[in-house]
């Protein structure tokens, strides 16, 4: 890679972090939206009387969307404007937070969760972007995604804590207001503080690959997580098979339109196409095992859902600190070197895991989980930093929104696999403790899941329910540890990975293009044929 000086990239001062304070917003809402209505199903299902499949789809079509339409808004973001396109996902983020606060049926729900994922689409991506062009220094942006990927985490992490403690007090449709005092505050500040950026010569916008963007994503996401929720059935395979063949047609179609949605030239510099798959793997992890996490503290340890939702907080504040601390040490050694040892951190704390059973100290279970969420602190707030900075300023939207496509992918697939490996080791082992003479339905429920196992153990007299629900936290336990070792082995292949894709990438990204960005100086290092 050869650099040609150009001009000294300036530093960010106290406008520019403030508005990074502004950013987080939204990034923070947007990611406990993710998480925020699983305290409050049971209090809207009684209001509401949804039937199952309507349950399923409030849950659901919220990432589903979200998912769909990264690529999408971010294209958008680099034609239309990133600030404008941000303010006005808040006016929709808000608007629908309070229809769906409000919603009188489980059809108003589902709707006003539909516009939520659309006014979510539009606010991620532009949150990366802009700080993409609010920060040009090198090491002031890599501090910047730290932050940024520390309240993702948090956010995700907060997101159960507060529905539980709203519900202790309001009715179920407060978990969606709370969204409408920060997206005023957005509206406020953000005009203010925050510079307009579009990409003048990103030409009209690629509505057939918006669709078949659309079209990848959405059967793809769907059929993963049917298939993680009910095991492999016709409908999401077919799914999955009609997703992966339209990534095949937009791919395509970026590869031969005259102004695609994406530059697949950024697959070229490995500082992209390596963090990609880095956030890919973290995220498989992520989500495939802080479902078995959760059911631990409450179905294995007899907690109730907010306190293990406050128990669940504990490592997220502990690992708070790891993304500036990885921030700190890429300064000075190969940022490769670096992720690979994330990925290697969050192996032992997996390892680490699969030594746990119903009896271990609560302290040693959160140690161990905040050893692996440390370790994927690590690799995902390094691996978004060298993908943004790879990304020319007048790409960074569809940039940071492919990165997180990426990401929702990894989740879902984590979910789909892990949750596989976990459940499949759970079945075989409680086969062997259901009660001889019980009728079939009620084997298959206590074969199915911890909590049907649970359900069925109460119902049986004195010992034998006792003994059937000792059987099925143990087999849930030894599900746990089979999720976490593949886990493990996961982030050994990636730091591997990490190690030989990422190895000598430096983020020294082209310079911005003049008159692109209101307050955005074009100055910087030219990169000629950086990979």
């Amino acid at each position: 890679m050869t650099l040609t000086p150009y001009t000294r990239q300036p530093l960010a001062g106290r406008r520019e972090w403030t508005a990074l304070a502004v950013l987080l917003l939204p990034c923070l809402l947007v990611s406990m939206d993710v998480s925020v209505l699983y305290f409050a199903v049971p209090f809207l299902s009684e209001e509401l009387a949804p039937s199952g499949v309507e349950q399923l789809w409030i849950l659901d079509v919220y990432g589903f969307v979200l998912a769909g339409l990264l690529i999408s808004m971010g294209a958008l973001g680099d034609r239309v404007g990133r600030r404008k396109l941000l303010l006005s996902g808040a006016v929709l983020f808000g608007v629908a937070s309070a229809l769906a606060a409000y919603a009188q049926s489980p059809a108003m729900l589902i709707a006003a969760r539909v516009v939520l994922g659309v006014g979510g689409a539009t606010l991620m991506p532009s949150t990366l972007a802009l700080i993409r062009n609010l920060f040009h220094d090198a090491g002031q942006r890599g501090r910047a995604v730290a932050i940024w990927s520390g309240a993702m985490m948090g956010g995700i992490a907060i997101g159960p804590v507060l529905s539980g403690a709203l519900l202790e007090h309001f009715w179920w449709g407060s978990v969606f207001l709370i969204n409408a005092p920060a997206m005023v505050l957005l509206l406020v500040a953000g005009p203010l503080l925050l510079p307009e950026f579009k990409n003048p010569a990103a030409g009209r916008f690629d509505l057939p690959g918006s669709l078949l963007s659309l079209a990848a994503m959405l059967p793809v996401v769907y059929g993963i997580k049917e298939t993680a929720r009910d095991g492999f059935a016709a409908l999401p395979a077919l799914a999955v098979v009609a997703g992966l063949l339209a990534a095949a047609a937009f791919v395509h179609r970026q590869r031969t339109a005259e102004h695609p949605m994406l530059d697949m030239e950024l697959f070229r510099h490995r500082g992209f196409s390596g963090s990609v798959p880095a956030n890919l793997l973290a995220m498989f992890v992520l989500v495939g095992c802080a479902v078995f996490f959760t059911q631990y503290l409450q179905s294995v340890r007899g907690m109730r859902p907010l306190e293990a939702a406050l128990w669940n907080v504990v490592p997220t504040l502990v690992v708070g600190g790891m993304a500036p601390v990885a921030a700190a040490l890429a300064r000075r050694v190969d940022r490769a070197f670096v992720i690979a040892g994330g990925f290697l951190v969050a192996a032992a704390g997996f390892g680490w895991l699969t030594l746990v059973d119903a009896g271990t100290p609560l302290w040693v279970v959160l140690a161990a989980c905040g050893v692996y969420a440390s370790g994927l602190v690590m690799v995902m707030s390094l691996g978004t930093e060298l993908a943004i900075g790879a990304a020319p300023p007048e790409r960074a939207g569809s940039a940071s929104a492919l990165l997180e496509s990426g990401s929702e992918l990894g989740g879902a697939l984590g979910m789909a696999v892990l949750g596989t490996v976990g459940s499949a080791v759970y079945r075989g082992d409680v086969g062997g403790a259901v009660p001889a003479g019980l009728p079939a339905g009620l084997a298959d429920t206590v074969r199915e899941t911890l909590a049907g196992a649970a359900a069925v153990a109460g119902e049986l007299p004195g010992r034998a329910g006792e003994a059937l629900l000792a059987a099925a936290r143990t087999a849930f336990t030894h599900g746990m540890h089979a999720a976490a070792s593949a886990a493990a082995v996961v982030m050994v292949l990636g730091a591997v990975l990490a190690a030989a894709l990422l190895k000598g990438v430096r983020t020294q990204p082209p310079a911005p293009e003049e008159g692109t960005a209101e307050g955005a100086p074009a100055t910087g290092l030219r990169s000629s044929g950086a990979r």
